[in-house]
Formats: C-alpha cells, sequence, structure tokens
C-alpha cells in the first residue's frame, strides 16, 4: 500500500488494504469505474460512514451492471428475496473511492464537465466531439491508474472489467482481462487490445461482435473470433424477479417512471414533462387513463428540489422517498395529511450511488408499466427487463442510437414527444379499434422479448469461468 498510504485519510487506508485482499481472493474479480462510493466503502468494512455526504458519480450503468453480476455469481441459480454479499465468489471494485486528495480535483473537474454537458443539448456537439477525440485523455485516467495497479498487483487470474478505461490499463500492466462491451457499439478505445490473446470481450449481441471484428480489421489489429463472447446486456436479477408478478396495462392507473442518469442528463426534458404530467395526476380526463408518476432523482439534489418544488406548485401530492430514513429505518417521507392512497407522485433521491440505486430496484422496477428515460445501457435494458414499455428522451451518443433502434425494433420503445406527452400518452393508451392499445401491447412484448435480453448477468459469469479455466 505504500503508493497510497500517504496520500488517502486512514480509515480509506485501511479500507483498500481490505479491497485488495478481497479483491485478489475473490472467484470472480470484477472492476469497474462508476463513482466514488467511499462511505459506503468505509460502512461495508464497519467503519463510521455519512449518510448524507454526496457521491462523485459519472454512470449509474457501470456501477449497476456490474454490481448485477456480482448478484448473480451470489444467488447462483437460486431466487432470494435477500441477497448476501459473498466476497469469496465475487467481488466488485472502483478505483474511484482511492484516489489521492492530490488527484481528487481531477474527480470533481470531470464530474463538472460531464454535468456540463449532459445538461445543456446546447453543448451537445461539444460532447461529441470529446467522445470522439478525448476520452482517452480525460484527467480521471491518471488519477486511477495507481489504484488499479495496486488493486490488481497480485492477480493472476482474470479481471472482468466494466469500463474501458480499467481494462485497459490492467492489459498494460500484463493482466489477463475479460472486457464487457456493455452496449451496442464498439468504440476505438475497446480494440487496443485486440488481438492480445489474455483479452477477451464479452458483447451485446451478435451485430456487436460483428462490429468489433470489423472496426478491427479496419485498425489492422489481428482478434481471433472466438475471444468475443455473445452474453447480452448485464441485468441484475432482482430487476428480471420484478417482470414474474408484472401484466401488461390494459386499464385503470397508468403507472410511469421518469428517470435521469449518473450526470443528471435530460433535466431539461425531465422538466417538460413534468410540467405535462404534473396538472394530469389531480384531474380526471375521458382523453387519458388516471396516471401515477414516479421520478427518480438518482443522487442530484437539484432534481430532487426541483420535483418537490413543482409539485407544490401543482398542488400534486407527493411522497418523498428519501435517502437516510428509507435506508436506515425504512420509513418514508411524505407530505403532512397525505394517505398512501391520495399520493399520485412519488419522488426517489438519495445522495450516495449504492443507496439510490437499491431505492430505484426495490420501487420501480416491480411498480412501474412504464419508463421514461433516455436509451441508455442501464435504464433501457433493465426497464424492458423488469417489463416496462419505454418512451426515450434525447440520446447522447451513437451508442444510444444503437439502443433504442434495438428496442423500437422489439416494439418495446418508442420516442418520447416530451414536448406533447400529453396527447402521445393518450394515443398510446387507446386501441382505436385494436384489440390492444400500444402500451399493451409493448408491455408484452418486453414480456416475451428474446431471453439474451435477461440472460446476460449469468452467461458473462459462465464466459468468465471458462476463460479463466483455460488460462
Amino acid at each position: 500500500m505504500t503508493k497510497l498510504a500517504h496520500h488517502l485519510d486512514p480509515t480509506l487506508q485501511k479500507a483498500l488494504t481490505q479491497e485488495v485482499e478481497r479483491f485478489q481472493s475473490t472467484k470472480i474479480p470484477i472492476i469497474t469505474v462508476s463513482a466514488s462510493y467511499r462511505e459506503d466503502v468505509k460502512g461495508f468494512y464497519g467503519y463510521t460512514e455519512n449518510e448524507g455526504i454526496p457521491d462523485v458519480v459519472f454512470s449509474r450503468a457501470h456501477y449497476s451492471m456490474a454490481l448485477g453480476v456480482a448478484i448473480a455469481a451470489w444467488q447462483g441459480n437460486k431466487t432470494l428475496n435477500q441477497t448476501k454479499v459473498d466476497p469469496e465468489l465475487a467481488y466488485v471494485v472502483d478505483p474511484t473511492n482511492f484516489v489521492t486528495q492530490k488527484d481528487w480535483s481531477k474527480i470533481t473537474f470531470t464530474e463538472q464537465v460531464g454535468k456540463l454537458l449532459a445538461r445543456r443539448p446546447i453543448l451537445k456537439k461539444l460532447k461529441d466531439l470529446i467522445d470522439q477525440f478525448a476520452r482517452q485523455k480525460l484527467p480521471i485516467l491518471s488519477s486511477i491508474e495507481v489504484p488499479i495497479m495496486q488493486l490488481g498487483s497480485g492477480l493472476q487470474k482474470p479481471i472482468l472489467s466494466f469500463h474501458i478505461a480499467a481494462g485497459n490499463l490492467l492489459a498494460e500492466q500484463k493482466k489477463s482481462v475479460v472486457q464487457v462491451i456493455t452496449d451496442p457499439h464498439v468504440r476505438n478505445e475497446y480494440l487496443n487490445n485486440a488481438g492480445n490473446k489474455n483479452f477477451h470481450y464479452c458483447v451485446f449481441d451478435e451485430a456487436t461482435k460483428t462490429e468489433a471484428l470489423e472496426k478491427a480489421a479496419i485498425l489492422d489489429k489481428k482478434i481471433d473470433p472466438e475471444q468475443i463472447i455473445v452474453t447480452g446486456p448485464p441485468i441484475d436479477p432482482r430487476i428480471i424477479a420484478a417482470r414474474k408478478n408484472k401484466h401488461a396495462w390494459r386499464s385503470g392507473p397508468l403507472k410511469l417512471c421518469l428517470t435521469t442518469g449518473g450526470l443528471g442528463t435530460n433535466s431539461y426534458e425531465i422538466r417538460l414533462v413534468l410540467q405535462k404530467i404534473l396538472p394530469l395526476l389531480r384531474k380526471r380526463s375521458s382523453e387519458h387513463p388516471a396516471i401515477e408518476l414516479m421520478v427518480y432523482a438518482s443522487t442530484h439534489k437539484d432534481i430532487a428540489d426541483m420535483v418537490i418544488k413543482m409539485a407544490k406548485e401543482e398542488r400534486v401530492k407527493l411522497k418523498i422517498i428519501d435517502s437516510r430514513e428509507h435506508v436506515n429505518t425504512g420509513k418514508v417521507t411524505q407530505n403532512k395529511e397525505t394517505s398512501n392512497s391520495e399520493v399520485k407522485l412519488t419522488l426517489l433521491y438519495h445522495p450516495q450511488i449504492v443507496d439510490a440505486n437499491e431505492l430505484l430496484i426495490m420501487h420501480a422496477f416491480p411498480w412501474a408499466d412504464g419508463f421514461i428515460s433516455k436509451p441508455s445501457g442501464d435504464m433501457a435494458y433493465d426497464a424492458a427487463a423488469a417489463g416496462c414499455f419505454l418512451l426515450t428522451l434525447q440520446e447522447w451518443g451513437e451508442w444510444e442510437h444503437n439502443i433504442r433502434e434495438r428496442f423500437e425494433s422489439l416494439n418495446i420503445a418508442r420516442k418520447c414527444q416530451f414536448q406533447d406527452i400529453d396527447a402521445q400518452l393518450s394515443a398510446l393508451t387507446t386501441t382505436s379499434g385494436n384489440s390492444q392499445s400500444w402500451v399493451e401491447q409493448a408491455m408484452n412484448a418486453a414480456l416475451t422479448m428474446p431471453k439474451l435480453y435477461t440472460t446476460g448477468a449469468q452467461n458473462i459469469i459462465e464466459a468468465y469461468l471458462k476463460i479463466a479455466k483455460d488460462n
């Protein structure tokens, strides 16, 4: 621990020692780059933690997908109501938790720039330029190099990577890597180690495998097709379990979940959707069904505050399933005089990604008929796996265009007309002479979609174990 020992606070230094021990002794070592959930790491090892300190978050997807595979390993073939963490079977680490104070400004700067770009449509072209030319030069990469080196230093078995920065850095250390390409899109940096016999890939579908082989050939990289395994997207088994008691909507209240992501993406569209939907929550109309709405604000207090403010202005009764109260006592905060039967609007928020993600899994996926979200690699996969339809907000990259097209082709998703969503919901819930509305058809399509979209976590585990055996 000498490289970091004098640059971390004593508690994190102790936690890092234990993280290294577990990561290097586990059967399936999993690494990602998603967020700094330092307080939860401290709490996991029995040290004092502060539930109110906000995390730095880049991506829910890279966290939730890595966790989903770990949970699949912990559960095995069983369906458990409570998942027991078993570090001997699988363990997830994120080097962002152990960036030194000296380099911490690089982490916060990267998050600030990401939030600025993700929340301002006018800056999208700048974001596209960063995606195209500067992803491998972002300041976060140099700051996570030393923690990654220490976490992986003693490992001889392959490491399962959910972020290409971690995968490439580990490959530079001559480690064997199984890299998950989580989206149906292959960026060039995924192919830096194509041809390395100790670098394998798990990919979304056959089309993604073809794209990887094609791009590798263009880049003059020789890669054995057997090193690219089609597994499907990794989904937390608890989300898949949410579909078991779900039936396609036909009548009654339509339950919608409106979500943002790791950087608070699409906040402008979220505001416009709320402006249209909130008045519908307290009005009866023959033009649309009764609507109930849940908003997932993730770790973003400003978005949570926006929902609270708009609910007050529209005189909509609000239930807040909030941070520390929910996690510590299971209680729910709500407006005074508001009974559960009166609530048409619910807010999910926690300043830390681990707990925010648990709120989403526990409350949103089992409850919702449909999601309104950008077609991101976590939310689109998860919504469909939970048996929900999807109305997609603005995509933020080529990978999300591909995701939207995949789920549109399955008749599960369509673009959200967020400026006219009241009229859109009216049309999509009307049969118009057909036996089923679009909403009912889309939910049935989600509930019967190909197994590739729901078995990815287990497929990745099986692929990893085979590679590890042959390694």
